[in-house]
């Protein structure tokens, strides 16, 4: 019987030799071998380098994009300063009329301006706060009444344009510097009674219809509460969700039907939520507008499809041994969920919230349909006072052609690709030191 099977092989094999290909035949046949390697490598070569030129072109624009923030942006972190020699008339500061220390301090500078035009444009070079400023400084030091002091105070906006860039032209398209100003900064600059300073106040303050005095601290503050609140309502509804859906739910149509509708809802513009928002929490619940906890809710919509999907496919993607050997070892389906498969999806999970929460931290389009989009000059204290988020800060201020909020809007956009930047690095980082490979 082996013989036989030995030579029926035999016979096989010598009539695959001698039997040819058709296939065989008519790819040979047609050309050469090396000019077919020829061919192919230089497609390939042609993909490769349309590859690196769709790579280049892109980081390019990338590159001019953020090239023309930074040098916008820059000078905003810094403004000038003049150093007045500011009397406190006694009589002055009882009457708390600081408005006139002010201008007599500036017309000691300048004794030669007597025009009454030109008298305007002096007093309009320094803050129109500056007055504040000075009765804050003499509450805290009483002991200067009667006495001149030399105290630092801002610049108005233009002003501090002009000095920063020393260009006239640019500086007059902001609208109020006018050739006697540029003497009296020239002059100023050079008697040491005009320095760039860091802009304390661009940190410390809210929005401000003066460019030199608007700062992003209320809108960083509105946007921490507006993500807590977000943060609070999507992640145990998100992951909740997820592991019901994939640990416990029967796979039916229903179940289908809800997948379908989350991978939908994940598609769906931004600004839908915000119309959503705006006719469920402030229409039909009678939340408050403009606050962070409306924002907070808007934005969970926005990304629990998100966290529903990046949870699932963690999930998803621990192996199913795990599972059947707790399951194994006496463990209940619930015990399963918690004890082990969640923990060995946890990293993936977190990243997936992580990178959540940076998409609802630049979100813009839905808070303006809740009115977030309202000038807010006060911090808020709580998640339901009036509030703004970053984002809208500098969508607000890019509506404004003043120089000196074009180089606060830009300045606003750095800090928030900080803060992006950072929300990703801790992504990543989770995601490295957490992660397990199966």
């Amino acid at each position: 019987m082996t013989k036989f099977f030995q030579r029926r092989t035999r016979i096989a094999m010598d009539r695959a030799k001698k039997k040819k290909s058709p296939f065989l035949y008519k790819s040979y046949s047609s050309k050469p071998k090396h000019k077919r390697i020829r061919k192919r490598k230089a497609q390939e070569r042609r993909f490769k380098n349309m590859g690196f030129i769709a790579i280049v072109i892109s980081s390019l624009f990338l590159a001019s994009l953020l090239w023309n923030v930074f040098m916008t942006g820059k000078s905003a972190f810094m403004e000038a300063q003049i150093l007045l020699p500011v009397k406190f008339d006694s009589a002055l500061v009882e009457s708390e009329d600081y408005r006139d220390i002010v201008h007599n301090s500036l017309m000691g500078l300048f004794p030669d301006v007597v025009k009454r035009s030109n008298k305007r444009a002096l007093f309009s070079m320094v803050s129109r706060n500056t007055h504040n400023e000075l009765q804050s400084y003499i509450e805290e030091n009483p002991q200067f009444i009667g006495t001149t002091q030399d105290v630092w105070v801002a610049a108005s906006s233009a002003v501090s344009v002009f000095y920063k860039r020393h260009l006239y032209e640019q500086a007059e398209r902001g609208g109020k510097i006018v050739p006697a100003e540029a003497a009296w900064i020239t002059e100023l600059a050079r008697a040491g009674r005009m320095e760039l300073k860091f802009n304390a106040m661009f940190f410390k303050n809210g929005d401000s219809r003066e460019a030199e005095q608007a700062g992003i601290l209320a809108s960083t503050i509105g946007s921490f509460f507006t993500i807590l609140v977000c943060i609070v309502m999507a992640f145990p509804l998100g992951v909740a969700t997820a592991i019901y859906l994939e640990e416990f739910a029967k796979k039916n149509w229903f179940t289908d039907f809800i997948e379908i509708n989350i991978n939908n809802l994940a598609a769906v513009p931004s600004i839908i939520f915000g119309l959503l928002g705006l006719s469920i929490y402030l229409n039909l619940f009678g939340l408050p507008r403009s606050s962070a906890l409306v924002g907070g809710m808007v934005l969970a919509l926005l990304i629990l499809p998100v966290i529903v999907i990046a949870t699932r496919n963690s999930l998803r993607a621990v192996p199913p041994s795990i599972r059947y050997a707790a399951a194994a070892l006496g463990a209940t389906p619930t015990q399963v969920v918690f004890h082990h498969t969640l923990i060995y999806a946890l990293p993936g999970i977190m990243t997936g919230v992580i990178l959540s929460i940076a998409r609802a931290f630049g979100e813009t389009a839905p808070l303006l349909m809740i009115g977030m989009v309202a000038f807010i000059a006060d911090i808020p204290k709580t998640i339901l006072g009036p509030a703004t988020t970053l984002p809208v800060q500098v969508y607000l201020w890019s509506n404004n052609p003043e120089l000196g909020f074009v180089e606060k809007t830009a300045a606003a956009i750095m800090v928030l690709l900080v803060l992006m930047i950072l929300i990703n690095l801790l992504a990543i980082y989770i995601r490295k030191k957490y992660e397990i490979k199966w």
